[in-house]
């Protein structure tokens, strides 16, 4: 498996989720309501035991039909507000829970997409997509109905307790005395849960990521019968997952029995005392009865806090994995006080010196003490073999990297001391490798500038040639493309995204062989439109076709992220070997 975010530390301490505060706080009417609807409906609740006492006591005992009466009609108003401010309690902390969880998930995404590219050369998408999905669905269990029932339980059980004090001082002693045998291996348990949790979290999230990596390349996978060798691989991570799974589950089954059985044992020997309070005449049927139902009030209580100790381990672990992402920094930041681009755009480009090596590959030069300087609205070609280095001039000169030593300039500015935004608003890409979004044609083109009008859309859609396509589609511009445009031809997703940049009208052109998917006529069509968006714009073309090659101004041969030859088409066959070899062999048809 590729590697992972790095391993998270073992803490067993419940701080992550501290980091929801931040998330709740605007809503605290919300929640201040929400509390107020839970005290009075504990209240109520723990009412009820008083009216069962008074029923048996001064009504049972005392033989007063009237008393009777009047307590049970007690009693039923007693659980009618039970019931509707319970309610009214469930619906706010649940609609708040889901409330956080919305947010968390738009600020995690909302930082991840800022992440540059070094981020994702190390960690898989599956994580991330994990963290967004199935982390968060633990937090919004803990958030919605799990922090409800929390509150619930601790309240009645502080409650019940404050009335068992008053009941019987005595007996009460017993129960405290018997909470720390309770609670503590409660506790213990309750981290090896929230550690095998965190286990299983990351076992899905490799199942995930392995998902995604193959139902993005199906194709691939279906062209070299590769169909069983990913099921048995996702099937390995699957079953990983399950077993981690497994083990999480075992010890949480052996933490809900540890504690039912403790907290019920510690009742039971407490009631055993009662009963024998009673027959001493110390306590009467009623006090008895009041007590027994606020020690299952308590039992109950406690019960369902260790079920949910479980869920706040779980939800501790996730949240740890959700703080990462929140926190992840860009290698490539905007500085604290930018310089800004000058106002028009020129459009030079400069080079000076540059040194650069992919992180995940630190001991090879991608680029090695390149120099070049491109005069505005000059247009210049890059040929070289694979590897040479072309596309990585493109990243940095977008700011996806910085370079380990030398500076880039685009209008004299270095792009490392200006905000990122405003280079890369100076500069329209269209890549070989097209991404077409899963939305209309309307939308995909529109991406280039979001504020544009459906008129311009359209102009734009006409240059690239790809009007005609889009009108016979089921519904026109506003046909749904599929995800990753599969509804379309490869030469129509490239138009899509020549459109795209046409409607960006940028004064720097990047261009990594616009053409290459195009037919015959539509190459053509779509040249004809690059050449008027070209005019009196800087363009920097990674070239692979002898007429793209011919229109440049200038010729930039590239080999192991060097420089090695500068010229036109003819110079260079007559100079540079390299440039003449790649010549016979890539335009030889032409």
């Amino acid at each position: 498996m590729p590697d992972s975010l790095p391993e998270r530390p073992k803490s067993s301490s419940l701080k992550p989720l501290r980091s929801l505060w931040p998330f709740i706080t605007p809503y605290w009417g919300t929640l201040a309501l929400a509390l107020g609807a839970l005290l009075v409906a504990s209240i109520a609740m723990l009412s009820l035991p008083v009216a069962i006492r008074l029923v048996i006591d001064s009504g049972l005992a005392a033989d007063n039909a009237a008393a009777i009466d009047r307590y049970f009609i007690g009693l039923l108003g007693v659980a009618a507000v039970f019931g509707c401010f319970a309610a009214l309690r469930f619906y706010l902390v649940t609609w708040l829970g889901e409330r956080v969880v919305a947010d968390i998930r738009a600020q995690t995404f909302a930082n991840v997409v800022r992440l540059d590219p070094a981020y994702f050369e190390t960690t898989q998408t599956g994580e991330v997509l994990s963290r967004l999905t199935t982390d968060t669905t633990l937090i919004q269990s803990i958030a919605g109905v799990g922090i409800s029932i929390t509150l619930r339980s601790l309240v009645n059980l502080t409650g019940a307790l404050i009335m068992l004090a008053l009941t019987s001082p005595r007996l009460m002693g017993m129960i405290l005395i018997m909470i720390p045998v309770v609670i503590v291996p409660i506790i213990v348990i309750g981290r090896r849960v929230r550690r095998l949790s965190r286990k299983s979290q990351d076992r899905v999230a490799d199942s995930a990521g392995m998902a995604g990596e193959s139902l993005n390349a199906i194709q691939t996978i279906q062209a070299f019968t590769l169909e069983s060798l990913q099921s048995n691989r996702f099937g390995t991570a699957v079953e990983a997952a399950f077993d981690a799974a497994v083990r999480r589950i075992r010890v949480r089954a052996l933490l809900t029995a540890v504690a039912i059985l403790l907290s019920f044992g510690a009742i039971t020997t407490v009631l055993w005392l009662g009963a024998q309070a009673v027959i001493d005449g110390t306590m009467t049927g009623g006090q008895l009865s009041q007590f027994l139902l606020y020690a299952l009030f308590i039992a109950g209580s406690a019960a369902s806090l260790s079920e949910m100790w479980g869920e706040v381990q779980r939800a501790a672990g996730a949240m740890e994995r959700l703080i990462e992402l929140n926190e992840a920094q860009a290698a490539v930041a905007c500085p604290a006080n930018p310089i800004p681009l000058p106002e028009p755009s020129r459009g030079s480009i400069d080079f000076l010196g540059v040194c650069f090596s992919y992180p995940s590959r630190p001991s090879i030069r991608a680029i090695d003490n390149f120099d070049l300087h491109i005069e505005p609205g000059e247009t210049v070609a890059f040929v070289g073999p694979s590897g040479a280095g072309k596309s990585t001039t493109f990243q940095l000169l977008l700011r996806f990297f910085d370079p380990q030593s030398g500076s880039i300039l685009v209008d004299g500015v270095d792009v490392s001391r200006a905000d990122p935004a405003a280079v890369r608003r100076r500069i329209g890409l269209v890549p070989q490798d097209t991404v077409v979004f899963g939305a209309t044609a309307r939308e995909n083109i529109r991406f280039g500038r979001p504020e544009a009008n459906d008129a311009e859309i359209e102009a734009a859609a006409r240059a690239a040639a790809a009007h005609e396509f889009i009108a016979e589609l089921p519904e026109g511009y506003d046909t749904f493309l599929g995800e990753r445009g599969t509804r379309l031809s490869g030469g129509q997703r490239q138009r899509i995204a020549i459109a795209r940049a046409i409607l960006k009208n940028p004064p720097i052109l990047l261009l990594d062989e616009a053409t290459s998917s195009l037919d015959a006529e539509s190459e053509r069509l779509v040249q004809h439109a690059l050449e008027r968006l070209m005019e009196e714009r800087t363009t920097i073309i990674i070239a692979h076709r002898l007429a793209t090659v011919l229109k440049a101004n200038r010729i930039i041969v590239m080999n192991d992220g060097r420089i090695v030859a500068t010229g036109s088409h003819d110079e260079l066959l007559q100079t540079n070997s390299l440039y003449s070899r790649l010549a016979k062999l890539q335009f030889a048809a032409a």
